[in-house]
C-alpha cells in the first residue's frame, strides 16, 4: 500500500511535470507566432543578420535547375595544404568589429542592407560553442546523421529521433545523430527558447549549438562550424549524411547504396544541380548581386535538403572552406569547396530535395511505394513524416519497386 507521504511525493512530482509542460507549450506557441527579428546594426551585426529562416521554396526559374549528366567522383588530390589543428574547440570569445573600409567604396553603397551587413562581418568566421557532444564520435561510427535545425522546431527533431534519425546498430554498424543549431532568433522569447533547448539537450544529448544567430545568411556559418567540429572530433566516421529537419530519409536505402559505392573515393552524392545561374531578381530569397558573385554559373552543388559524404572528404572540405570567403548560400558554398578540392558531386535520382514531382498537389507526392524507393524526400511536416514512415515500414505491398538504387 502507498502511504500518505508517498502519495504526496507523487502528487508534487506530477504537478511539477504538468507545470513544465504548460510552460513549454506557452513559449512555443508565442514563439511561433512571432518569429521576426529586427536588424542589429552594431558590433555583433555579423551574428545578427536579417532573420529569414523560412523553408526553401521551389525556385521558379528553369535555368536554375538546368543540370547536365551525372559525372563520376574524381580522385585528384587538392592543391591545398593539410595542417594539424587543435583537438578541441578553440574559440572561446567573440571579438568582431565591422569592416568599415567597405562603406567608402562605390559598389558597396548600392547594395541592400542585408548584403552590406554580410560583407562587413564576413571575416567573422568562427564563434564559441555553447552545446557540445564530442562523445558522439567516440569509437568507430559507420554513419553520422547531421541535421540542420532551429530552436523552435523541436517537434521536427522529436519526430526524427523516433524515425529515420534513431540511433541504432545495423549489421554491426553504428549510426549516430546530431542536430546543428545557432542561437534563437526571436528577440522576445529567445531566453525561454534557449532554456527549453538546453533542457532538450539535457534529455537527449544530441545538439550542437554555436554562439551565432540562427538566420538564413548564417546557414553558411552552420556549415563551416560543423566542418571544423568534425575535423576536430571525428577521426573514425566512415560516412556523413547531412540534411534538413523536414525530410524523409530511408536508412535502409542509404546502407544499400553505400554498400554498392564502397570503392568510390571522395564520395559526395545528392540531388546535384549543374550549371545553376545566380538569381538576379531582387525579390527572390536567393538573390545575389553581381558585386558578390560575377560569374555566369555556380559550380556543381547538391541541394541542401540531404546528401551523403565520405568521412575523410568532410575533413578535407573543412580545409578547403578556410581558403574561401564565406558565401550567403550554404549549398553553393559547399559546391565551391568541392571545386577547390577538384571533386565533382554525383547526382542520384533517389535524392528528391524538391519533392517527388514538381506538381505540389499531385497525389504522387504522398505515394508510400515511391517513398520506399527513395533515399531522401524533401519536404514534409512532422505529422506527414511520421505517417509516411509508418506506412513505408509497415507490411506495405508494392506492385513494383522503382529501380532507383
Amino acid at each position: 500500500m502507498i502511504n500518505n507521504r508517498d502519495r504526496w511525493r507523487v502528487y508534487k512530482r506530477m504537478s511539477l511535470m504538468s507545470l513544465l509542460a504548460l510552460l513549454a507549450l506557452t513559449v512555443v506557441q508565442r514563439g511561433t507566432s512571432n518569429m521576426g527579428a529586427p536588424f542589429e546594426l552594431e558590433r555583433q551585426a555579423r551574428m545578427h543578420p536579417p532573420t529569414d529562416y523560412e523553408d526553401k521554396p521551389d525556385y521558379g526559374a528553369k535555368s536554375f535547375w538546368k543540370s547536365s549528366k551525372p559525372l563520376p567522383s574524381t580522385i585528384e588530390s587538392p592543391r591545398i595544404t593539410h595542417e594539424n589543428g587543435p583537438t578541441t574547440w578553440d574559440i572561446t570569445s567573440t571579438n568582431c568589429s565591422a569592416n568599415l573600409n567597405l562603406s567608402r567604396q562605390e559598389w558597396f553603397k548600392g547594395l541592400e542592407v542585408n548584403f552590406k551587413q554580410f560583407l562587413q562581418y564576413r571575416h567573422c568566421r568562427y564563434f564559441p560553442i555553447t552545446l557540445n557532444h564530442p562523445e558522439k564520435c567516440s569509437g568507430d561510427i559507420y554513419l553520422l546523421m547531421v541535421i540542420k535545425s532551429v530552436a523552435t522546431q523541436h517537434d521536427r527533431r522529436e519526430v526524427i529521433r523516433k524515425t529515420w534519425g534513431k540511433e541504432q546498430v545495423v549489421d554491426g554498424k553504428r549510426i549516430k545523430t546530431l542536430f546543428l543549431l545557432g542561437k534563437p532568433s526571436n528577440e522576445v522569447e529567445k531566453a525561454n527558447h534557449q532554456k527549453l533547448l538546453e533542457y532538450e539537450d539535457y534529455i537527449y544529448g544530441d545538439i550542437l549549438q554555436w554562439d551565432f544567430l540562427d538566420s538564413f545568411f548564417n546557414l553558411t556559418l552552420k556549415e563551416t562550424h560543423f566542418l571544423k567540429w568534425f575535423h576536430m572530433y571525428c577521426p573514425n566516421v566512415r560516412y556523413v549524411f547531412k540534411g534538413d529537419d523536414d525530410v524523409f530519409v530511408s536508412v535502409q536505402n542509404i546502407f544499400e547504396y553505400l554498400e554498392m559505392s564502397s570503392q568510390v573515393k571522395d564520395l559526395f552524392v545528392g540531388d546535384v544541380i549543374f550549371k545553376a545561374k545566380p538569381i538576379r531578381k531582387r525579390e527572390n530569397k536567393y538573390y545575389i548581386p553581381h558585386a558578390l558573385y560575377n560569374k555566369t554559373y555556380y559550380p556543381p552543388y547538391a541541394g541542401g535538403g540531404g546528401f551523403l559524404m565520405d568521412g575523410p572528404l568532410v575533413k578535407r572540405l573543412h580545409v578547403a572552406a578556410d581558403t574561401l570567403e564565406l558565401y550567403p548560400i550554404d549549398d553553393v558554398f559547399l559546391g565551391m569547396c568541392l571545386e577547390v578540392l577538384k571533386v565533382t558531386p554525383i547526382k542520384h535520382n533517389a535524392f528528391k530535395t524538391f519533392g517527388l514531382v514538381k506538381n505540389k498537389s499531385s497525389k504522387l507526392n504522398k505515394e508510400p511505394c515511391l517513398f520506399k524507393s527513395m533515399i531522401v524526400v524533401h519536404k514534409l511536416l512532422p505529422t506527414d513524416l511520421i505517417r509516411m514512415w509508418n506506412l513505408v515500414n509497415s507490411n506495405l505491398v508494392c506492385s513494383q519497386k522503382a529501380q532507383i538504387l
